[in-house]
């Protein structure tokens, strides 16, 4: 081996420590910043539940408190801006009491969630809601643009109105877990992301577009542990071509998740294509180690009568439910959810 290649190679290997180096550096800088960071907001979040607490205990003082009065917090948000600066407007304080009489157990606060979490989640007047939501935050690691678009679209109510008293009661305690195939329904599902107003006429084909525009927002709004397949997959029966809409696959489930779209009135030919494409999943695509298809029809009109009667009792693979172009309305499906919680073992309300 001559010098000049020797040389060469000497300095290939220089340059390779030396990538190395800046590699292992920068993986411990990342670190040691994230873990700051964990810690800082810990910290943040543990104050702030101080404050409020010291705050509500001084209110329970009735001597001190009558001499105060609704002038407390004025009064604080002045002195304290004055002596730490920005961070302690009235809005912020009633923010810190809120969320000490909501979270009065110090042992409940979660290491996982910031205050800016905190802040969207103490807004629900519904416990159940809050319980939920600070759960799904821990086990999704959701940033708070995310948490604070499920808060909108009533991520819980959604979820909740397709299970019966104990089943929501559950949700609230352990989250939205998936185990089976029905554990996947949302009623509704919004879509509102995908910029299309109700009141503009579009077709199947862009709406398929726009949520392929949108796939990585759509794949939120469908759940946990779903992955894109496919679209407008073509199986051949007989020399007849069909298309199937969308294909996903669930890793929890371990199964695949035919989506079909219907912009106009739900039919059971519609139901009855959903079928055939899920029968055909299950006899020629999936695995004998995969559990059955699961269909979902996303239709912007649903008749609960025609479901019903298309589809065989004790039915586990074939859905239908709607999607809405615009956030729902809040009260109504907060209300539907307060039936299902009013309702009785003996069918009274």
């Amino acid at each position: 081996m001559n010098e000049k290649k020797k040389n060469l190679i000497e300095n290939e290997e220089r340059n390779k420590g030396y990538t190395s180096l800046i590699s292992s550096i920068s993986v411990l800088l990342e670190d040691a910043r994230q873990r700051v960071y964990t810690e800082v907001n810990q910290i943040l979040v543990k104050t702030y539940w101080q404050i409020g607490r010291s705050i509500v205990e001084f209110e329970q003082r009735g001597e001190e408190r009558a001499e105060y009065g609704s002038r407390l917090l004025d009064n604080l948000s002045c002195d304290l801006t004055g002596k730490y600066g920005r961070g302690f407007s009235m809005d912020n304080l009633e923010k810190m009491r809120k969320f000490y009489l909501l979270f009065s157990k110090s042992e409940t606060l979660s290491r996982k969630l910031s205050w800016s979490h905190y802040c969207l989640i103490i807004r629900l007047d519904n416990k159940l809601a809050r319980d939920f939501y600070t759960i799904e935050v821990e086990k999704e690691n959701w940033s708070v643009s995310e948490l604070d678009r499920q808060v909108n679209s009533i991520l819980f109510e959604r979820i909740a109105l397709s299970r019966d008293k104990k089943g929501v009661l559950e949700l609230a305690k352990k989250g939205h877990l998936i185990e089976r195939a029905e554990d996947l329904i949302k009623n509704p599902y919004v879509l509102e992301f995908l910029g299309l107003e109700e009141s503009v006429r579009y077709t199947e084909t862009q709406l398929e577009q726009k949520i392929i525009d949108n796939l990585q927002k759509f794949l939120l709004e469908l759940g946990k542990g779903f992955a894109f397949v496919s679209r407008q997959q073509r199986i051949t029966l007989e020399d007849e071509h069909f298309y199937i809409d969308l294909v996903f696959y669930n890793r929890l489930l371990r199964c695949f998740v035919i989506v079909e779209l219907k912009i106009g009135k739900l039919t059971h030919k519609d139901l009855g294509q959903l079928r055939m494409y899920v029968h055909y999943y299950d006899r020629k695509i999936k695995q004998e180690d995969e559990n059955l298809t699961v269909g979902i029809l996303l239709c912007a009109d649903k008749k609960d009568a025609i479901v019903k009667y298309t589809l065989p009792e004790g039915n586990k693979q074939i859905f239908a439910s709607k999607y809405k172009l615009y956030l729902p309305e809040k009260k109504i499906l907060e209300e539907r959810v307060r039936i299902i919680l009013d309702i009785e073992g003996d069918g009274k309300k």
